[in-house]
């Protein structure tokens, strides 16, 4: 005879997808952070590779929507490396004031790195802290990016909600990540496209292909884009848009925090 349930024992641990793994929610942000451990060294050169350099143009399409003006403070989400946040600096111009935050050291590192061979030595601060939990106070910040960063989160909806936090009242959000895909026969071509192209480049370049099948697993597990929009009017943000670029391969989101 089976025992009924004890009502006072504890409850299993909320699950997250981890590729196409459910793990405990507790392990995804290590296991996330040893993903980029491992990449870090290579991770611009894999963008390249990866895209065939078309991850440039997304980003300069962020930064032309974000348009940063000069005296604006912006924050940047899981920007190690730098790129957005470079982009940000040329087009400020005067009084820049970019922020980028990120949960894994080594990606910073790459990325003051960067910044210290470009010259960037003012207006650029590096801070090492999680997007579900920012280190920041409330009506900090005037714009907030993020590229290629939310699907890794553990709770999207809670990330979502600190980036309304930390904004300003008209303060803008932009996330650039990737999407579904909107003509069928393109989707099933980029599927099979990226299932053996990110890892057979992980192994050989980034000696990593373990690494860059967890990248593409997060990608066919992301939301889509009306889900991903109906989740940031419900973290209280309001003008939620998205504009799909190479046929919704990549998705740029923004909205406004009221």
């Amino acid at each position: 005879m089976t025992n009924p349930p004890d009502p006072s024992a504890p409850a299993p641990p909320a699950q997250a997808s981890f590729g196409f793994k459910d793990v405990p929610a507790a392990e995804k942000a290590g296991m996330v952070r040893q993903v980029f451990e491992s990449v870090a060294p290579r991770y611009d050169l894999m963008n390249d590779l990866m895209s065939g350099g078309v991850h440039r143009l997304w980003k300069n399409a962020l930064v032309d929507v974000a348009n940063p003006r000069p005296g604006e403070k912006f924050l940047d989400v899981a920007g190690g490396t730098g790129d957005i946040a470079f982009r940000l600096l040329a087009r400020q111009g005067e009084r820049p004031d970019v922020t980028v935050c990120d949960i894994n050291p080594a990606m910073l590192a790459v990325g003051r790195d960067r910044a210290v061979d470009r010259g960037l030595l003012s207006g650029l601060t590096w801070t090492t802290g999680d997007a579900e939990t920012l280190p920041f106070p409330d009506r900090s910040f005037d714009g907030y990016t993020i590229a290629f960063g939310l699907r890794n989160v553990t709770d999207i909806d809670k990330a979502l909600g600190e980036a309304h936090r930390v904004l300003k009242p008209g303060g803008r959000f932009y996330c650039l990540e990737f999407s579904k895909v909107t003509s069928a026969p393109l989707g099933r071509l980029y599927d099979a496209y990226s299932e053996r192209a990110l890892p057979f480049f992980g192994k050989l370049v980034a000696k990593d292909a373990e690494s860059y099948r967890y990248l593409h697993e997060s990608i066919r597990r992301f939301p889509p884009q009306r889900e991903l929009a109906r989740r940031l009017r419900e973290a209280g943000f309001a003008n939620v848009a998205w504009r799909d670029m190479t046929l919704g391969v990549v998705a740029l989101h923004s909205a406004w925090r009221i």
